[in-house]
C-alpha cells in the first residue's frame, strides 16, 4: 500500500517533500500529494516512512489502502 497525505490536514510545510527517498511527494494545489507509483512505503530505506515521521500534523500520512502493498524486488 502506498501512502496518502489528507490534503485537509495537510499545512503546506513541505517538510515530507525533501525526506521521500523516491520523490514521490510534490505540491499540487497548494497541498502536497504521494504519487503511489513511486511511493513504497520507504521499505528498503527506513524503518518507517519519512513522511509520517517528519509530519508535523499527526495522521496526515496515512496508508492509501486502495493500492496493494509495496513489494520488492528479489
Amino acid at each position: 500500500m502506498a501512502y496518502k497525505i489528507v490534503a485537509s490536514q495537510c499545512t503546506s510545510c513541505s517538510a515530507c517533500e525533501a525526506e521521500c527517498p523516491n520523490v514521490a511527494i510534490s505540491e499540487k494545489n497548494g497541498t502536497f500529494v504521494i504519487n503511489p507509483k513511486k511511493c513504497t512505503e520507504c521499505i528498503g530505506h527506513f524503518d518507517i516512512p519519512q513522511c509520517v515521521a517528519v509530519c508535523p500534523v499527526d495522521n496526515t500520512c496515512v496508508i492509501d489502502t486502495s493500492y496493494p502493498r509495496y513489494q520488492p524486488s528479489a
